[in-house]
């Protein structure tokens, strides 16, 4: 069930997700417009809610001596397709999979790597599982930023 947000929760939610590590809830309660209190107990209801489900670190995985950043497309039985993510987030390397409702390639893969034999393991590994591949690619460069539009703004054409 979705939680109804105000211009309030939407504001700590940018903050959260722009720096969640160094925002204090008084930068955040003078951007939002209310106490440094207040900020808190919505943070503390955003998790409760499950709005807010973490707090993790963005790991620079090259800095960290994995250079190669993988995106692995794939196809899968639909009645298959929720246990066959399960597995292949047991692979060495993998750190996100997305399962999509729609489209024949239902399985998206990221994993991370220390060179082309780690990939071709990998690549070897999905399909062991009977996972057919469609297409994997090394990834440039990720650009993220955070989602500013939880209003209805997002929602209306």
């Amino acid at each position: 069930m979705a939680h109804e947000l105000d211009d309030v929760d939407r504001g700590i939610l940018h903050a959260l997700q722009e720096n969640a590590r160094e925002a204090t809830a008084a930068e955040m309660a003078e951007a939002v417009g209310v106490s440094a209190s207040t900020v808190r107990n919505r943070i503390d209801r955003l998790e409760a809610t499950g709005v807010v489900r973490g707090y993790h670190p963005e790991i620079d995985y090259e800095r960290a001596g994995f250079q190669l950043h993988v995106f692995v497309v794939c196809r899968a039985p639909p009645a298959e397709r929720s246990a066959l993510a399960g597995d292949l987030l047991e692979l060495p390397g993998v750190v996100r999979v997305r399962e999509l409702l729609t489209g024949t390639e239902n399985l998206h893969v990221e994993a991370i790597a220390t060179g082309s034999g780690a990939v071709d393991d990998l690549l070897a590994a999905v399909t062991d599982l009977g996972i057919e591949i469609v297409s994997s690619d090394i990834v440039k460069t990720d650009h993220v930023q955070p989602f500013n539009h939880f209003g209805t703004s997002a929602t209306d054409g």
